[in-house]
């Protein structure tokens, strides 16, 4: 189920009719009316590896160079979630304020990489049933996008974008607890937050079932779980995360704690994550989030790998809206990139299962937090 078979479209759409055998019958309909199959895909750049521009116009401009250089010439600028084909990871110059020297080539120019996300376009063949009452499911395209089963919209987010933009994108996690078939034989699956234990604020939405793979048992199975003192120290200076057992560091990455400025460039101390000792006391394969304050505020659906450790919501997760890790940014908690917050999450004590797939424990059986900001 992990594994993603590399074929053309036009050999997707032939296997995924075959695939549908027993939930819609095909036998009498001319191949044209396979041309809906991919009916809220877009048609994706033709790579391995992708790059999607993370950041919505309203927020920034992101755009294209012809050196790794903000000295450089612009060639232009970059739509909302466009995609280019990733070609390589370069080093660059870090541009004005910027802590960052990670840049992106691609055919047409160059990206600065904490803009963008790094992407595949891998679709699947849709499920013909759920297991039990629903199943997660991991968005392995660039993004798909949703309809409202039950306007009007509730979620900030929803309000403050067209409904064009009403997307999901790679890496997110979400709980499908329906199926439907359309008369051109789309699949479609419905996401639900409330259903998943996300405590959302109610919207249900359907997305194209081919931009979804369901999760597995070895999606969230133990790492070393008979491993002894497991803890995780966090570097704040340093933008690090390390896991140890015992003395031993086993895991280190690059994260993005709490910025210590606002957007004016005043202290921030609200916004900080905080210092000193924590225990992991819940986790949720996805969850969303939201809070803060007219202008400054954030409200963001299936955010996965999530480990909270504060009790007012700080926690380690996954970050799909930027690549900026080695530079504190976040609102408080510690942004890891979807490949690093899913190995926290699967070592980090205590095991939880899919289903529910969402669990609190308030007996200090959660791994240790250690947040630090050391002088050197």
């Amino acid at each position: 189920m992990n594994t993603h078979e590399k074929f053309s479209r036009r050999e997707f759409l032939k296997k995924s009719v075959l695939g549908l055998g027993g939930m819609v019958l095909l036998a009498n309909e001319k191949p044209m009316r396979l041309a809906k199959e991919f009916a809220y895909l877009d048609d994706f750049p033709n790579g391995e590896y992708l790059l999607r521009n993370a950041v919505p116009t309203a927020n920034g401009t992101v755009r294209l160079w012809t050196k790794p250089s903000d000295e450089a010439s612009i060639i232009r600028v970059l739509n909302a979630d466009e995609l280019l084909v990733w070609n390589r990871e370069v080093i660059g110059s870090s541009p004005a304020g910027r802590k960052s020297k990670r840049w992106v080539e691609t055919p047409e120019g160059y990206v600065y990489l904490p803009s963008a996300q790094k992407v595949r376009n891998l679709p699947n063949q849709p499920a013909s049933q759920l297991p039990g009452q629903g199943m997660w499911a991991e968005v392995t395209v660039p993004y798909v996008r949703m309809t409202l089963e039950n306007p009007p919209a509730k979620a900030p987010w929803l309000n403050g974008v067209s409904s064009d933009m009403w997307r999901l994108y790679y890496s997110q996690v979400v709980w499908i607890d329906q199926i439907k078939v359309d008369a051109d034989g789309v699949t479609y699956y419905r996401v639900n937050e409330d259903m998943g234990h996300g405590y959302g604020y109610g919207d249900i939405f359907w997305a194209e079932a081919a931009a979804f793979r369901p999760l597995t048992e070895e999606d969230i199975s133990p790492i070393h779980p008979d491993a002894a003192e497991k803890s995780i120290v966090i570097n704040v200076n340093q933008q690090t995360l390390s896991c140890y057992e015992g003395a031993t560091e086993v895991y280190f990455c690059r994260v993005s704690t709490g910025q210590k400025l606002d957007e004016y460039g005043l202290p921030a101390d609200e916004w900080a994550t905080p210092v000193g000792d924590h225990w992991i006391w819940r986790k949720a394969i996805s969850i969303h989030m939201s809070g803060g304050g007219t202008g400054a505020g954030w409200d963001t659906m299936a955010i996965p790998w999530t480990c909270l450790f504060v009790g007012t919501g700080v926690a380690i997760h996954a970050t799909f809206w930027h690549s900026d890790f080695g530079s504190a940014r976040s609102h408080g908690c510690v942004n890891a990139s979807p490949e690093d917050a899913k190995w926290v999450f699967r070592w980090s004590n205590r095991y939880i299962s899919l289903n529910p797939g969402d669990e609190t424990f308030s007996d200090y059986s959660g791994t240790m937090i250690h947040v630090r900001e050391p002088l050197y």
